[in-house]
């Protein structure tokens, strides 16, 4: 079996040879992190809700467009930063499948990935059920965000 750290450890090497900042190496990630989950992930969160409640059809309408130009880039965004965090662990020589951190981040990736292909699917032909199980998915989502938040932070602090 292949050992995901060996294998890793490879482009860790390279990017540990460039001389790369202790403090950037350690709190990089964390910080690029933070503005896609607190910024994107919020403003992606209020504008789906909006565009579910608002009374007002325009405001409504504008909401889903919004969310549906960001929710790609956020997962996106994710989808990096996740592969960021994995390599850091690497870089700083902990194991990564010891991390809460990291299986919130897995976690988080796959219902994003989920909510994702339901909204590919077109709601399964604008079904109400898909469009709500969307809804609370990605809410369910937002709130594993500040989780994993939380455990990054114990984890950095760790290290």
């Amino acid at each position: 079996m292949v050992n995901l750290t060996e294998v890793l450890e490879l482009i860790a090497a390279w990017f540990r040879s460039l001389g790369i900042p202790e403090p950037i190496m350690h709190w990089g990630h964390p910080a690029m992190m933070g503005i896609v989950i607190f910024a994107m992930g919020s403003f992606v969160g209020f504008t789906g809700w909006r565009g579910r409640l608002a009374e007002d059809k325009e405001v409504a309408m504008k909401s889903r467009t919004d969310h549906r130009k960001l929710a790609p880039w956020m997962f996106l965004f994710m989808a990096l930063g996740y592969t960021g965090g994995v390599l850091s662990l690497v870089m700083q020589r902990q194991p990564i499948f010891e991390s809460s951190h990291f299986w919130t981040g897995s976690i988080l990736l796959l219902l994003l990935g989920i909510n994702g292909a339901i909204s590919l699917s077109k709601f399964g032909g604008n079904k109400p059920g898909l469009r709500a199980l969307h809804a609370y998915l990605g809410s369910t989502a937002l709130c594993l965000m500040l989780v994993h938040v939380v455990l990054g932070l114990k984890l950095g602090m760790s290290l």
